[in-house]
């Protein structure tokens, strides 16, 4: 349901005038905060509306502009049994329809007021995001728009039939390519039994009417169970104001119950077959949560590893030292409990073994020593000069006063994150990646490669002959 944003033409009279006036004041304030090199951590203001919903606000008057986020707990990982694909597609038709307004005319609303919506699904959460000019009138008209949506979906068959359709053919594609099979065998196999384990089928997808959908809206699309995020050009009183306009008129749900933690894995390997030339791996287990005591040594010690692109060791390894593959990497992806971890990489079927090989020597090499001082002193280094450039807009702004809201994060994260980084030591990072990364509990995928390896065979038989004649 993401829209884009619509060209300058497109607008005329007052409105494009006040649009050629944003472009050039974001010209002068990217410019400047460029030529700064660093951005202060911004001050997040706190409280709860009165239909409940938990609100987090920061003032930024440098644009004419307002981006707001709601979020819901209602993700992926409440699909029911069955019906995996379901939070997904409720969060899809939000503007379908709502409030007796069908498809088209929600359309072409949001085209006359400029305004971006945008929205998604992962695991926890549910999103609806709005980009609006802050003057009053358009401002207004575009809450009320965003209200209606979140509020009254109409979720109408016959769109739902059409995006079901979509879906599954898409689904379908997917599931002829390696990389598809092996992001869902790792997650099966990382989350056996548990929500974060729900990945959509075709036929989980068909079962999925306009009945589910309204349910499925009722019990999680309420105010207790929402975080808005607002970030831009107003102040407090206003934001109050367009929280509890977009809240108001949600429907009464309980809070969300936690999930469970996810039950630690067993080392495996899984082979997927495939006739790719590239064989597709992953390598991991569940990670960190979100709120984790060794965040900063994990997040600081994965740069390191393989999250720092050309200058981390499996980057060096793998590929500089030895070609097996032209990206390698490693990355931590917290979530509400804990989200994967994994190292990935795609690299030639015959020879998908030796750099599996050299893989597991590097993270083992990792564990034992952790970093050495000159490779902690780079990651701390980048993790904390390039700490600016997440907060040079207000769109990156406000993902991270989403999540802060979402997850129940201190206010003050954002400006401990430099102190918290440069914290961190060789031992603490080694001591908290022995402590939270076991390689008895590795899982391994390997989808595809098999084209390479048969073409190979056929090289070697042909040659055979050809051989022994001599």
């Amino acid at each position: 349901m993401t829209a884009s944003p619509l060209p300058l033409s497109r607008f005329s009279g007052p409105l494009s005038g006040l649009l050629s006036s944003l472009l050039r004041v974001a010209t002068l304030v990217l410019g400047a905060g460029a030529a700064a090199g660093a951005i202060a951590a911004p001050t997040i203001v706190e409280w709860t509306a009165p239909t409940g919903a938990r609100v987090h606000f920061v003032e930024s008057r440098a644009l004419p502009l307002v981006d707001i986020q709601l979020s819901f707990a209602a993700g992926g990982a409440l699909d029911p049994e069955g019906k995996a694909g379901l939070a997904s597609m409720t969060q899809a038709l939000l503007d379908a329809g709502a409030g007796g307004l069908d498809e088209q005319t929600i359309a072409d609303r949001k085209a006359d007021l400029g305004v971006v919506v945008s929205g998604g699904t992962d695991n926890d959460r549910a999103s609806l995001a709005l980009r609006s000019l802050s003057s009053a009138a358009e401002l207004d008209a575009a809450v009320e728009l965003a209200a209606t949506l979140l509020a009254r979906p109409d979720f109408p068959s016959d769109v739902l039939e059409r995006e079901r359709s979509r879906a599954i053919a898409g689904l379908r594609e997917a599931l002829t390519k390696p990389a598809t099979l092996a992001a869902r065998q790792f997650n099966a196999a990382l989350y056996a039994g548990h929500p974060y384990g729900h990945d959509s089928t075709p036929e989980s997808l068909a079962a999925i009417g306009r009945e589910d959908l309204i349910d499925f809206h009722r019990r999680h699309y309420g105010a207790r169970r929402a975080a808005v995020a607002i970030v831009g050009d107003m102040d407090r009183a206003t934001a109050e104001r367009i929280a509890f306009r977009l809240t108001a008129n949600l429907p009464a749900t309980e809070a969300a119950a936690p999930l469970p933690a996810p039950a630690p894995t067993t080392a495996q390997v899984f082979r997927i077959p495939h006739p790719s030339a590239q064989a597709h791996i992953l390598v991991g287990q569940p990670g960190m949560a979100r709120e984790d005591a060794d965040y900063f040594p994990l997040l600081v010690g994965n740069y390191v590893l393989g999250g720092g692109g050309f200058v981390s060791r499996l980057t060096a390894e793998v590929r500089e030292k030895r070609g097996f593959a032209y990206s390698v990497y490693s990355a931590l992806s917290p979530q509400q409990v804990a989200g994967p971890f994994q190292i990935g990489l795609q690299t030639r079927g015959g020879q998908a073994e030796e750099a599996l090989a050299v893989v597991r020597a590097t993270l083992a090499g990792f564990l034992a020593d952790g970093p050495s001082a000159e490779e902690l002193q780079a990651a701390k280094d980048n993790l904390v000069n390039g700490f600016g450039l997440r907060l040079d807009s207000n769109a990156k702004l406000l993902d991270y006063v989403s999540m802060i809201g979402f997850y129940r994060l201190p206010l003050d994260w954002l400006e401990r994150y430099p102190q918290q980084v440069a914290a961190v030591d060789v031992d603490t990072v080694r001591e908290a990646w022995q402590r939270r990364i076991r390689p008895e509990q590795l899982v391994t995928v390997i989808a595809g490669g098999d084209g390479d390896r048969a073409a190979a065979a056929e090289a070697a038989s042909a040659t055979a002959p050809a051989e022994a004649a001599q």
